[in-house]
């Protein structure tokens, strides 16, 4: 696994990406700047609906003077800066602003689609692949038949 997304993904303003691990842990992340004037607000997924169950962590800092003001936690967080997601938010965000590798087993996918129903692909397998979990299961029972 190795990183497939550069720094200035994260400051597109619509941004959707999965940082995993090779234990099978991951987090996937959306940054949304809804106007040209508003800062940049930090989701992580925190349910199975891969559109909307986002929960709200604080605001980015594309240029922060020290790593934990890379992500700036608000009175509207929902996690404080000991929180698992929080700190590999942080330590990913880092990374990608000072071009810096990813340690071995890690991996920082951006959003795939379902090539079969367009839905979006939040599981690291799942973006590799191509093809969500639900469709390929699908997709393979009907081959049996």
């Amino acid at each position: 696994m190795n990183n497939t997304i550069q720094f200035d993904f994260l400051t597109a303003g619509n941004a959707i990406f999965t940082v995993s691990n090779s234990e099978g842990k991951h987090y996937t992340y959306r940054i949304r700047k809804p106007k040209p004037d508003a800062p940049y607000f930090v989701q992580v997924l925190t349910g199975p609906d891969n559109t909307g169950d986002y929960t709200y962590m604080g605001i980015f800092n594309p240029q922060p003077t020290e790593p934990s003001q890379i992500l700036k936690l608000t009175q509207k967080s929902k996690m404080n800066s000991d929180s698992i997601p929080v700190r590999v938010f942080r330590w990913a965000a880092t990374l990608l602003k000072n071009n810096m590798p990813l340690p071995e087993g890690y991996a920082i996918q951006h959003e795939g689609r379902c090539c079969r129903c367009g839905r979006t692909l939040t599981v690291p397998e799942s973006i590799e692949d191509g093809i969500g979990p639900e469709c390929k299961a699908s997709r393979e029972g009907r081959r049996e038949l």
